[in-house]
């Protein structure tokens, strides 16, 4: 199994405002970590700040054991960070085809299509013309590279069918990987297990303010006021 990354004592600003204050997270390797919280909360950033997407300002990112904090995102990325952000994940002018043989370049595509055979029939089709649910398999049909060892994925199943996420859960549980989502609801996949131990950190307004596993955290909400209840 590949080690883990983290987040120390992290701070990121957008001009004058401070999205993350001081936070520290840790995604161990042998799990599927969810960073949740409501669209303002930080996880986003916190998930681009373990992708080098977004600099810090003070605060380290730490991958087994060293400190990456002033490796630009690419150099993660060729190091086995695969980053799938929520918007403008695939290249939409180009073909599905030509968007997998980026990561694919030997033509093989039979593990993503495997995973995802509802591509198969769009192989000739703009990646601009699918749908939300469709760009969302093909992004993160670069998951399933053996060369990826940490992946991080912002709402990964967006768009999906109620099958196709579950599907993509048990995906993505299931890669010899360390895996870390941003989401605004814990997944009902997770949620109930998935084979592997799912730890959650629930951020709000910058700071975590929870972290454990998924199942104390199903538990608190079951028998408090959940802050995701429609409002």
């Amino acid at each position: 199994m590949r080690g883990g990354i983290e987040l120390r004592e992290a701070r990121v600003r957008y001009g004058p405002l401070e999205a993350l204050h001081g936070v520290t997270l840790a995604a161990p390797a042998a799990t599927v970590t969810v960073l949740l919280g409501r669209n303002g909360a930080g996880r986003t950033t916190a998930l681009r700040a373990l992708a080098g997407t977004v600099a810090l300002t003070s605060g380290t990112v730490v991958r087994d054991g060293r400190d990456i904090t002033r490796r630009p995102a690419h150099e993660r990325a060729a190091n086995g960070v695969c980053f799938v952000p929520d918007r403008r994940a695939v290249f939409s002018s180009l073909t599905v085809a030509e968007n997998l043989r980026l990561s694919y370049p030997a033509g093989d595509f039979t593990r993503p299509l495997d995973a995802y055979p509802e591509l198969r029939p769009l192989l000739h089709r703009r990646a601009g013309t699918l749908s939300g649910g469709e760009q969302r398999m093909l992004a993160l049909t670069r998951a399933l590279l053996p060369t990826v060892e940490v992946v991080l994925a912002d709402e990964p199943t967006q768009g999906m069918s109620p099958a196709v996420a579950a599907r993509t859960y048990a995906l993505l549980a299931g890669l010899d990987a360390c895996v870390v989502l941003a989401e605004q609801r814990l997944p009902p996949a997770l949620r109930e297990g998935a084979g592997r131990t799912a730890v959650v950190h629930e951020l709000r307004r910058g700071a975590v303010v929870f972290s454990g596993e998924a199942g104390e955290l199903a538990g608190e909400l079951s028998s408090a006021r959940t802050p995701y209840a429609p409002e």
